[in-house]
């Protein structure tokens, strides 16, 4: 996938000049292929685009979507709470005063990466969903993911990484639903459940 070129399109399309959009991307480039970033790198953009793709004509605003997706963990921090809102406001700050571009829908659709919960504009749960999919992947790929995770939170000891991330865990088994949309619960719900119970096995 050449993501340069999704990403140069897409800011073409939304009126970005063009000397700004080499600039804009090689920004981006950087701060995903910090050497902190072992799972929120370029490599999880691709795989958020991939959801995209499949299910770009179900999205009334698809543009919005896909520059929420790139923008989303823009800014990351493993000891920061404000990433999201950070990337948010950070996504529309580079934003062409004159373009028509739903800012708002932006704005929300980042800061929703948070909690993951629903959300009354469904393109902000196919978002969500496309975020979650790893949870569903078959369990070797799974664990490259929760060893990833631990990894960008290696600053902190296993004392407190393990019941930190344990808590996080459980709380996606507490909601009714891990998926926001009927397309992923129907696809992804079971098989992310057994992935987060085996791993809070592993962490308690």
């Amino acid at each position: 996938m050449n993501l340069e070129k999704i990403y140069s399109e897409l800011l073409l399309n939304m009126g970005f000049p063009a000397n700004d959009i080499q600039k804009n991307w090689l920004n981006l480039e950087t701060a995903y292929s910090k050497k902190s970033r072992h799972y929120h790198n370029l490599t999880h953009i691709s795989a958020m685009i991939e959801s995209y793709e499949t299910y770009r004509d179900k999205l009334q605003k698809p543009d919005e979507v896909l520059y929420s997706i790139f923008y989303h963990d823009y800014i990351y921090k493993s000891s920061k709470k404000d990433n999201e809102l950070k990337s948010a406001e950070y996504a529309l700050s580079i934003l062409p005063e004159n373009i028509s571009f739903d800012r708002q829908l932006v704005f929300d659709a980042i800061c929703a990466t948070q909690q993951h919960q629903h959300n009354i504009i469904e393109d902000i749960n196919w978002l969500i969903d496309f975020d979650l999919k790893i949870l569903a992947r078959d369990w070797e790929d799974y664990k490259i993911y929760f060893e990833q995770i631990r990894k960008e939170y290696s600053v902190y000891p296993d004392l407190l990484y393990k019941p930190g991330r344990a808590k996080a865990l459980k709380h996606f088994l507490e909601n009714e639903f891990i998926f926001q949309t009927v397309e992923f619960r129907g696809l992804y719900e079971e098989k992310a459940r057994i992935n987060i119970k085996q791993e809070i096995s592993l962490l308690i």
